[in-house]
């Protein structure tokens, strides 16, 4: 009965392919950021593969949704006020 249960919960979960569709990025970005613990993945299987839970996704939105409020931009350019056309 408990493995029932485990395997809906892991069917539940976004696959590396779903993640990176949901975030408009590269899936070896997903990669990425999950080595790098940006993304909080449970490897399942025997192969390992990544899965993530809804929530772990929404929570990494709305943190990034709440930095992007708050950072300046890194590099900005110089803003002119003419234009010499020659």
């Amino acid at each position: 009965m408990a493995s029932s249960k485990n395997q809906r919960d892991i069917d539940s979960m976004l696959t590396a392919s779903d993640v990176a569709r949901l975030l408009n990025v590269h899936i070896n970005t997903v990669r990425r950021w999950s080595n790098q613990g940006i993304l909080k993945a449970y490897r399942v299987g025997s192969r390992g593969d990544r899965r993530f839970r809804h929530e772990d996704i929404s929570s990494f939105l709305s943190q990034k949704s709440r930095s992007a409020e708050t950072v300046e931009p890194e590099h900005s350019l110089p803003y002119h006020t003419s234009l010499e056309w020659k």
